[in-house]
């Protein structure tokens, strides 16, 4: 589907009138922030993978300009945020990066602003500062919630029952909450149905707020509320650490669906039927790709993912825009590959390749990636799995995986290796 200019101008304010109102900036009054003088290549989202797309463009193709696009001027990565929200390191210096080097090293160049459209048909990206003309653009997004499936959900409510599930003011807030918390208090983490950012990261924040009430407010007790019916994520090492460190101030129920929050109760509810009440209530919403990515129909009839061509990210919408990341729903055979930092790195240099060689007339390759999770069970101890994926039939495909041995004997190193793993792939993206 190709949108024309008078649908997009519907869909980024229904008309002039209204779009004034909203303060959303029309195609035919914005200004151009950078006129295009070769070919373009505009990156929108400067997370896990619109660095490494933006990056690995510029190192394939010099004669290709790179525009990034992103709001802020740091980056903050929600993996590894739960060991700051229990309390296990005091700031969230380690998970933030800045994008100076990537403008210094490989000349991509970077417009701060909100990006309130996308034009399709006449190549354009519209944000609060102008416009910018592109050949080819990759959307990397992230997420955003439907917090309309929650009904008392409102604009005040992640303020009361943070989700924390966007790293930064969230993480500060929930672990501030845990903090304040007086010991024989409840603390709540209810966690929606797949699929949504992160498959392992409830799980492992489960564990490591659980090793932070056995330590500091040790009359406490944590409930997990999981709306899928069974741990979707390594069950057998959670349920294992659960049952071994965390027995007697913790309690995981499956199949607990919420669907209503009240802030001022402090409770959640089950579909009507059963109500949990929490002194602290990390409530993480259901998900669905970035607000941009609706606005700009970039997503299914379900208007929660964006599909995509699984050779080379293309959006199966609209021509010339490709996504990449937890956005994305890839074409699977089998379990889908994770919405994880991993993996939106592993697709966007495989989208990059094929960017690249598009716009230079060749031949795209076929998509192999990986990822590996790392998540933590306890202060000094990590589990992992990994998967390699391939293309098969137009279709990805887990071809080979590896989990963490059972006794966790391997507890310390892993715990190490994810250390690394976070230094060294936000050293990439960064330099």
């Amino acid at each position: 589907m190709t949108l024309d200019r008078r649908s997009f101008l519907k869909l980024v304010g229904a008309g002039a009138g209204a779009a004034g109102a909203a303060g959303l900036p029309m195609i035919g009054m914005a200004a151009e922030l950078m006129p295009k003088s070769g070919r373009r290549v505009v990156v929108v989202g400067g997370g896990y993978g619109g660095t490494i797309a933006a990056k690995y463009v510029r190192m394939l193709d010099k004669s290709i300009e790179v525009v990034m696009i992103e709001r802020n001027k740091q980056f903050v990565s929600c993996p590894f945020s739960n060991f700051y929200i229990a309390g296990l390191t005091n700031d969230m210096n380690s998970l933030t990066i800045g994008y100076d080097k990537l403008a210094a090293n490989h000349g991509v160049k970077m417009v701060y602003a909100e990006v309130t459209g996308i034009d399709p048909a006449a190549k354009k990206v519209v944000t609060d500062q102008g416009t910018l003309d592109y050949d080819r653009l990759i959307v990397s997004p992230g997420i955003d919630f439907r917090t309309e499936e929650i009904e008392g959900y409102d604009a005040k409510t992640a303020e009361i029952f943070p989700h924390a599930w966007k790293a930064g003011a969230q993480s500060t807030l929930l672990r501030n909450q845990l903090q304040s918390m007086k010991d024989g208090g409840t603390v709540i983490i209810s966690m929606p149905l797949t699929p949504y950012r992160c498959p392992p990261g409830p799980y492992e924040r489960s564990c490591l707020i659980a090793h932070y009430l056995k330590t500091h407010k040790p009359k406490s007790k944590l409930i997990l509320l999981d709306a899928n019916p069974d741990v979707v994520s390594k069950k057998p090492l959670f349920t294992k650490a659960w049952s071994t460190y965390y027995k007697d101030n913790f309690q995981y129920i499956g199949g607990k669906k919420i669907t209503k929050a009240d802030t001022g109760a402090k409770l959640v509810s089950v579909e009507g039927i059963e109500d949990f009440k929490g002194d602290v209530i990390n409530l993480i919403p259901p998900q669905r790709a970035g607000d941009i990515a609706v606005k700009a129909g970039l997503v299914g009839d379900d208007k929660k993912w964006c599909p995509v061509d699984a050779v080379s990210f293309e959006s199966t919408k609209h021509k010339g825009i490709h996504v990449i990341g937890d956005a994305t729903a890839l074409p699977s055979d089998g379990p889908p590959m994770p919405k994880s930092g991993y993996s939106a790195n592993s697709q966007a240099k495989v989208c990059a390749m094929n960017v690249v060689n598009l716009l230079n007339g060749k031949e795209t390759i076929e998509f192999s990636g990986i990822n590996v999770c790392y998540s933590a069970i306890s202060d000094h101890e990590s589990v992992s799995i990994a998967q390699v994926f391939k293309l098969e039939g137009g279709k990805i495909k887990s071809s080979a995986t590896a989990i963490s041995p059972a006794d966790f004997s391997l507890g310390k190193a892993e715990h190490a290796y994810g250390e690394s793993w976070l230094k060294n792939i936000l050293t990439e993206m960064s330099t």
